[in-house]
């Protein structure tokens, strides 16, 4: 099995994993996306809302504005919700109070913890009219994605490479002349240059014009997005470390069985 990084920025990274199966690739996209834990807004306390929205639109939109993520500063509860220790190790104070007329952002959810603030600024909560205010205390704490979608790291996509074949009805003239910035000739058949500007579209077009399109059980893309809580390397590699952890405990729980 081996990882190629094609693309990457602060946010995004697209890699190609080559020698694999669907299996592994989907396990671990379900893994980054549902066990990588994320800091998020769990629990709010209205002191007052003054504003149009009723008290649980207000808590929701709290709930997914994504937090930065530190993960060797708090620790995750697997246990039953009232039993959670109310300590510092397992949630996080967080206030909102403002008043209008203005327009609430992430950026006025004040935290106790400078490394667990909102990542983006500018995420528009709601609008306070003249007179209107709001004041709320939050409790912020980590969870997976498999209990809740706001605590997901980001979004994984994958696909397989596509591998592309020239039938003998195939107008290449046309698939050259309409996708030539993204295709090139490899003697008799197509090849694509830039991998990461592959789409759908593409696809269409030579599928329309006799070039068979079909999708690798081997080599997959992988495109991850994060939504700022953690960087695309550390959700993979998070990923990585539980995915094989289970693997540990299912080894042993097999050995028990003997």
């Amino acid at each position: 099995m081996d990882i190629k990084v094609l693309k990457k920025d602060e946010n995004k990274v697209t890699f190609q994993l080559k020698g694999s199966n669907p299996a592994m690739a989907n396990a671990l996209r379900r893994y980054m996306l549902a066990y990588v834990p994320t800091m998020a807004i769990d629990t709010v306390e209205i002191k007052k809302n003054g504003s149009a929205f009723f008290d649980e639109m207000l808590a929701l939109r709290l709930g997914l504005v994504p937090l930065t993520t530190d993960l060797k500063g708090y620790k995750i509860w697997e246990g039953a919700d009232e039993d959670r220790p109310k300590t510092a190790q397992y949630e996080l104070k967080m206030t909102v109070k403002k008043e209008g007329p203005c327009m609430v952002y992430a950026s006025d959810i004040t935290s106790t913890d400078p490394k667990v603030v909102p990542a983006s600024e500018k995420i528009p909560v709601m609008k306070l009219l003249e007179g209107q205010a709001i004041e709320i205390i939050a409790t912020a704490r980590l969870g997976r994605g498999k209990e809740h979608a706001k605590y997901s790291p980001g979004l994984v996509i994958y696909r397989g490479v596509p591998q592309l074949e020239v039938t003998k009805d195939a107008n290449v003239k046309v698939c050259m002349d309409a996708l030539g910035d993204v295709l090139e000739k490899k003697g008799t058949g197509l090849g694509i240059k830039d991998i990461t500007r592959w789409n759908e579209a593409h696809e269409e077009m030579c599928e329309a014009n006799g070039v068979a399109v079909t999708s690798s059980k081997e080599d997959f893309m992988f495109t991850i997005e994060s939504w700022g809580q953690l960087p695309p390397r550390e959700i993979m590699t998070q990923a990585l470390t539980i995915f094989e952890t289970k693997l540990s405990d299912f080894e042993s729980g097999i050995k028990k069985l003997k």
